[in-house]
């Protein structure tokens, strides 16, 4: 093993991360620094150094999709030239002599990641995964063997990796380290360049020079999110008792649900809170409910859930409607629709939503963050969303764009605001 020569000859920066890393490491780079062949490296040397007992390493990317595409061929690359290695395509992960592994996930399937252990831990692109993620179901994995985590990724606005970063600045335990294009000199002058003058300023400064500021990419409700935190919409919100909660839910795949509480009162509609969890059956989500009721003691109005919540499942014969209906939950379908009418429903409604900075905080970040497809092809965004982490909270979302929508058009322009509340009261 000491002979063996891995294909890798760092850059200068890269080599000073390898040496400098601490427990935990927050990394905010410009394109074609080279972050996902560091740290693919860096992986490799801590798993054939590790000294315990069958290390397990792990790389994460906002999707399976992803991590494959983006990692996969370069983990195969690098641990090639090892003797006695085992190559596993089928779950993305390579077996070392030691006895240690470097496995490839996506955090569009967290349960993949529930009851292992690791001893270390990368995630790339942390800007789009969700912010639960690692206190969640990465942290306690690392726990054990007391293993490291490296955050990397390049900024997508002032969501969680901006602020894991600040908070992050302020500590001795963890690195720190922002790399932009004008310091690195990586991509030579005349590309950068050629660069700028294909790119909004907005695409340059996020992804060369390492804006938290700069505008996201393709984001689907980028303006109207940007306009709520402008009018100071996203703030503390009370819980009114008096006030009825409705609530809109998302069913989501693999048991992932997503709920959005909310209340109104003349033109208002105030987001008062965000949940979302996967890997629990309904009852886990109606207790949520009852609790959240408990604390605030207001009275429940009315549950909106998507069409297919009527769909039976084969084992059971029985669906989700007709679960939580004899769990005192009973469910209006709403009305099935394409995903563009359901997003343009959204934004008519947006200019009206408060969100409560605090309860909210998850469904937030996933609405700023949600995002068109890039067709690299075309050059142009597409009109579909990426399906990621950030999907549920928008799919939710976007019940209650519909919901509103249908109710605001029974109504004469006139008769708006005079009858608004007390539709709701009764809503």
């Amino acid at each position: 093993m000491a002979n063996v020569v891995i294909p890798y000859s760092p850059r200068g920066h890269q080599a000073g991360l390898h040496n400098g890393l601490k427990r935990f490491n927050v990394i905010v780079c410009h394109r074609r620094f080279g972050k996902t062949v560091f740290a693919i490296n860096e992986l490799l040397k801590q798993c054939l150094m590790c000294t315990l007992d069958r290390p397990r390493l792990a790389y994460l990317a906002p999707t399976y999709k992803q991590a494959k595409t983006i990692a996969w061929d370069y983990l195969k690359h690098y641990s090639r030239p090892i003797p006695g290695i085992a190559i596993n395509e089928a779950e993305l992960r390579v077996d070392y002599p030691n006895g240690g592994r470097i496995q490839l996930f996506g955090c569009d399937n967290p349960d993949a990641l529930r009851g292992i252990y690791l001893d270390g831990a990368v995630l790339d692109e942390y800007a789009q995964m969700p912010a639960s993620l690692f206190g969640e179901v990465l942290r306690p994995a690392l726990s054990d063997r007391k293993g490291f985590a490296i955050f990397i990724g390049t900024p997508k606005g002032k969501n969680s990796f901006h602020e894991l970063y600040m908070r992050a600045k302020d500590s001795d335990r963890w690195l720190t380290a922002l790399y932009r294009a004008s310091d690195t000199h990586i991509v030579d002058q005349e590309e950068l360049e050629d660069a700028k003058s294909m790119m909004t300023p907005e695409e340059y400064e996020q992804e060369y020079e390492c804006s938290w500021t700069a505008a996201i990419r393709g984001a689907v409700y980028g303006s109207e999110m940007a306009a709520a935190e402008a009018d100071q919409r996203i703030r503390f919100i009370p819980v009114d008792p008096m006030l009825e909660v409705h609530t809109f839910w998302d069913l989501g795949i693999s048991d992932a649900m997503s709920i959005w509480f909310v209340q109104a009162i003349g033109s208002e509609i105030r987001c008062i809170r965000y949940y979302e969890n996967t890997g629990h059956g309904m009852q886990h989500y109606i207790s949520e409910l009852e609790q959240f009721k408990k604390k605030h003691q207001f009275k429940y109005g009315r549950h909106y859930a998507p069409h297919d919540i009527a769909v039976r499942e084969l084992m059971s014969g029985k669906s989700r409607e007709d679960t939580a209906r004899e769990m005192g939950i009973n469910f209006i379908k709403g009305k099935q629709m394409r995903i563009e009418d359901g997003i343009e429903a959204t934004r008519r409604i947006l200019p009206r939503v408060f969100f409560d900075i605090n309860r909210c905080k998850e469904g937030i970040e996933a609405v700023t963050q949600y995002r068109y497809q890039f067709d690299d092809k075309k050059g142009v965004f597409g009109k579909t969303p990426v399906h990621d982490w950030s999907s549920h909270a928008a799919d939710s979302l976007r019940q209650m764009g519909a919901a509103w929508s249908e109710i605001l058009t029974r109504h004469t322009p006139k008769a708006v605001a005079s009858e608004y509340k007390a539709d709701f009261d009764v809503f």
